[in-house]
Parts: structure tokens; C-alpha cells; sequence
């Protein structure tokens, strides 16, 4: 079954980890100096928030969390029938854990990933340039629009 994902990039982590528990009414699932999560089951979300210089604040990108290979394929499908560019980042370790993705921006640059977790890591990681992923996509309407190269710095998921 999908999960929806929402990753917010917060000024102070301990008091948005204080914040979000009272709204959730549990504590997070996963805690580090810089990141927290939560796998909830009511509304079925996996969600995230981080601290750390190159995350923008609020919304830093949403997500379809898959649980198996199947729907990962299913879900993959849907982004390439979504007529935007799509960014495979293939296997990754991103936000202590490690996953398989692929990325997508609508068409007013929300990015978005679609995602299958495989495990756990011992170190954050990273993940591609949201900008050039949201900039890549709004550029797909232009006659020659940029490829998009997979980046290093901000995260995800």
C-alpha cells in the first residue's frame, strides 16, 4: 500500500519535533541531530522534517512512498505518463535510510519522488539539486530544454 510523504525543512528541529508530536499525538518514529520522522498509520504519511543549511524552509518536496518493487514499477509508470522530465536517481542513501527513486516536478516546479526503502543508514546522505529538478521541469515546455544531471546537496524522505 502507497504512503504519502511530505518533507518540511524547520529553524529549530527539537521545537518542531515538539510541535508535530503533539499534533500527530506520537512521538517520531526516527530521530537524529538533524532529521525526524514519522511513519504514521492515520493518515497513512511518512513525514519528515530537517534541519540543515541547504534545505529550504516549509515544504521542501512531497512523495508516494511504495512497499514493494510491484507498485514502485506502477508508480514509475505514472511519472513518465506524466509528460514531465523525470530524474532517475536509482539507489540511493538519503535521509538515514536506503531507497530506490525517481524524481518529478509539476508543472509549476512542486517536486515531487516516488520512492521504495530498502533499509536503514548510519548517515543522512544526499540527494539531487531540487532546484534543477523544478527548473528542468518548468523548462520542458521550452524547444530545447535542459537535461537534467543529478546533483549533490539537499535530501529527502
Amino acid at each position: 500500500m502507497k504512503r504519502f510523504h511530505v518533507h518540511v525543512g524547520v529553524d529549530n528541529l527539537d521545537a518542531s519535533i515538539a510541535f508535530y508530536s503533539g499534533l500527530f499525538g506520537q512521538q517520531p518514529s526516527v530521530v537524529k541531530p538533524d532529521y525526524a520522522k514519522w511513519m504514521l498509520d492515520d493518515p497513512r504519511v511518512n513525514f519528515a522534517i530537517s534541519h540543515n543549511q541547504t534545505a529550504a524552509k516549509g515544504i521542501e518536496h512531497l512523495g508516494l512512498q511504495v512497499d514493494d518493487e510491484a507498485e514502485l514499477a506502477e508508480v514509475y509508470g505514472r511519472l513518465e505518463a506524466a509528460g514531465r522530465p523525470v530524474l532517475e536517481e536509482g539507489a540511493t542513501t538519503c535521509c538515514y535510510a536506503k531507497s530506490e527513486k525517481s524524481w518529478i516536478a509539476d508543472p509549476d516546479g512542486v517536486v515531487w519522488e516516488a520512492f521504495l526503502t530498502h533499509g536503514e543508514a548510519t548517515v543522512y546522505g544526499s540527494g539531487p539539486d531540487m532546484a534543477a529538478v523544478a527548473s528542468a521541469n518548468a523548462a520542458a515546455n521550452a524547444c530545447c530544454a535542459p537535461v537534467v544531471e543529478a546533483a549533490k546537496p539537499a535530501c529527502c524522505g
